[in-house]
């Protein structure tokens, strides 16, 4: 039951990362104020692609990498997604990740 009421907390964070923009596990886990959780945060992004409204492809690890491309299908579709928000993605990894990270604990409140 602890996982899901964090899982929740994961999605409503992820929901307002905006288009363009990317964040990490670790962000996530910290904005959240369980530092060191990064693992869990991507757990629960394992098991979000049953809610389509969750923007998964826009979590990546601390170094812009695309860890999580092989849950969303196919190994192309993660870094489609970032494409067609105008990221660049080159040898699955976001290209001006340090421009386009978006961090939870200075944009939400």
């Amino acid at each position: 039951m602890r996982n899901e009421s964090f899982f929740e907390k994961v999605y409503d964070v992820v929901k307002q990362i905006p288009a363009g923009r990317v964040t990490s596990y670790g962000a996530i886990a910290e904005y959240l104020g369980s530092r060191g959780s990064a693992r869990m945060v991507g757990w629960a992004m394992n098991k979000s692609h049953i809610h389509p409204d969750i923007p998964a492809h826009r979590v990546v690890n601390r170094k812009g990498m695309l860890t999580g491309k092989n849950h969303f299908g196919s190994p192309n579709i993660m870094s489609e997604l970032l494409e067609n928000e105008g990221i660049k993605v080159q040898n699955d990894r976001i290209i001006e990740f340090e421009k386009l990270f978006w961090d939870p604990g200075r944009h939400l409140h």
